[in-house]
């Protein structure tokens, strides 16, 4: 029996690998997509990414069955709605449905990008304007944040970069039309401060002239400690005003009075926080502020969790989204969009369909002709199989950086299967040649492999920030294939050649 050897061990190490990556999934149920932040449902603890298994004892296997149970439910003043998930049940009084969007439940770790799963992307820029990389980063934050200030789930904003050094930001929205997208990302944020029905300031650099931020003397995490239903933490960081809003703030808060708590004496009216006059936080105001001028206010708040780990993370990811609320706000930007696509998840699904056949017919196809060029049928399963597993490798390395594939994905994935195709057979027609050593032979092949390795590799470059980012797909993708061709399959398939020598 011929012993494996080291390269064909190395494959099959990164296959093994590659699979577990991917984690294939048999799970039934659906999915929370996204669930309504106002909602009874969410105030009891359901969230986006649950999976659900029974509603009223009913079993839930796809959507079809989730339909039917709510089908089931007649709706009254007090309706108790049971919906269990994989990890607990959680028990639901309701007078209306649950306001949420359900899904399938994903068969495998690999993330799809909108080309595949239908919706709406954007490329967006600020009118007349060119930001750096911290002010993109800013807008990317008070747009996220806005977006959930609307209970749009589902969504990617991200910066992107073209050969010229310019930056945009990319909006993808799964299920949304062109039309939702362009009157989102076209509304220009408008924050608003108030107490009560009274506005104390807005956005802008008329009443906001600085925020607080990465600097512990005005901005931290003030304590935590155990309450009810776990731990909390405070946090507190300063923000400056303009002396016109200062004084507007002294002459409000004059009138109002002082509610003693666990925590301090505080004004018996909260400091309102408006993006699009929608609220999105309230804020306690110090006793000591009361009626008086003051150009710096303690903004402060707490982060719960059920470990105190969790607690300090919360406190720290709701002091920053304020931060960067109330900064961003200082920093209006009026946006344009640039480019604006669309596709349909059914059309997505067929372009999976398609491109999955059109990739397996050209590796069979292939493998024909080397069994019609060399007449051997293991040289072509040999072909068969390094192809193959250089799919699998590709896929299970996207699962793990968590890369979401999208159409360009796809083709440097077809891309990478002509690729390798052409290298081995140019190992199979370097192995034939006579008179020369199976070593020399195959130093001779690798030559060859390795420069048309590095030239690929300085095209591809390029494309990853080619179009805004928009390639960068194809670039990322095309380039694990040739490298994992190159340093895995394409020794592993010169040992099998060797094996059929012996």
């Amino acid at each position: 029996m011929k012993k494996i050897g080291f390269r064909l061990w190395v494959l099959i190490i990164a296959l093994v690998l590659a699979v577990l990556a991917i984690s294939p999934s048999f799970k039934t149920g659906v999915m929370i997509k996204s669930i309504d932040k106002n909602s009874t449902a969410f105030e009891e603890g359901l969230r986006q990414g649950m999976v659900i298994k029974e509603i009223n004892g009913k079993e839930i296997k796809d959507f079809q069955d989730f339909s039917s149970a709510l089908l089931e439910i007649t709706y009254t003043n007090f309706t108790k709605i049971v919906i269990k998930t994989e990890e607990e049940e959680f028990v639901i009084f309701t007078d209306k449905p649950i306001d949420m969007t359900i899904g399938s439940v994903p068969r495998t770790k690999i993330k799809t990008g909108l080309d595949l799963s239908g919706g709406a992307r954007a490329l967006v820029k600020p009118v007349n304007a060119s930001l750096s990389a911290l002010e993109i980063s800013d807008l990317i934050s008070t747009t996220s944040e806005r977006f959930n200030v609307y209970g749009i789930s589902d969504i990617t904003v991200r910066s992107v970069q073209d050969l010229e050094g310019n930056y945009f930001m990319l909006v993808e929205i799964a299920g949304a039309t062109p039309s939702d997208l362009e009157e989102l990302v076209a509304k220009q944020g408008k924050f608003e401060a108030k107490i009560g029905n009274e506005t104390v300031f807005v956005g802008g650099e008329k009443d906001i002239r600085s925020v607080c931020r990465n600097d512990a003397s005005c901005a931290r995490i003030e304590g935590c400690g155990a309450v009810q239903e776990g731990y909390a933490c405070r946090y507190s960081f300063a923000i400056y005003l303009s002396e016109e809003a200062a004084e507007k703030h002294a002459s409000i808060t004059s009138n109002l009075g002082i509610n003693t708590t666990q925590s301090g004496r505080y004004l018996d009216k909260q400091l309102d926080l408006y993006v699009d006059d929608n609220i999105v936080d309230s804020l306690l105001i110090s006793e000591d502020l009361k009626g008086r001028v003051a150009t710096e206010i303690a903004v402060s708040g707490s982060g719960f969790g059920a470990t105190q780990e969790t607690a300090f993370e919360s406190a720290k990811e709701s002091m920053h989204k304020l931060q960067t609320i109330l900064i961003t706000g200082s920093l209006p930007y009026k946006l344009e969009i640039v480019k604006l696509d669309t596709i349909s998840p059914v059309l997505g699904q067929k372009f999976i369909f398609y491109l999955v056949l059109a990739g397996i017919a050209s590796i069979v196809a292939v493998s024909l002709i080397v069994i019609i060029r060399y007449k051997k049928l293991k040289y072509s399963l040999a072909v068969l199989l390094t192809s193959f597993s250089e799919v699998i490798i590709i896929l299970g390395f996207a699962a793990l950086i968590k890369w979401n594939l999208d159409l360009a994905s796809i083709a440097g994935i077809l891309v990478t299967i002509g690729t390798g195709v052409d290298q081995q057979i140019i190992i199979l027609d370097e192995s034939r040649i006579g008179k020369v050593g199976m070593s020399d032979k195959i130093k001779r092949a690798f030559f060859i492999i390795i420069s048309a390795y590095f030239t690929a590799i300085a095209s591809l470059i390029p494309l990853y920030w080619a179009g805004a980012g928009l390639l960068r797909g194809f670039a990322v993708t095309t380039i694990i294939g040739i490298t994992s061709g190159v340093l895995i399959t394409r020794p592993a398939f010169i040992e099998i050649l060797k094996k059929f020598e012996q």
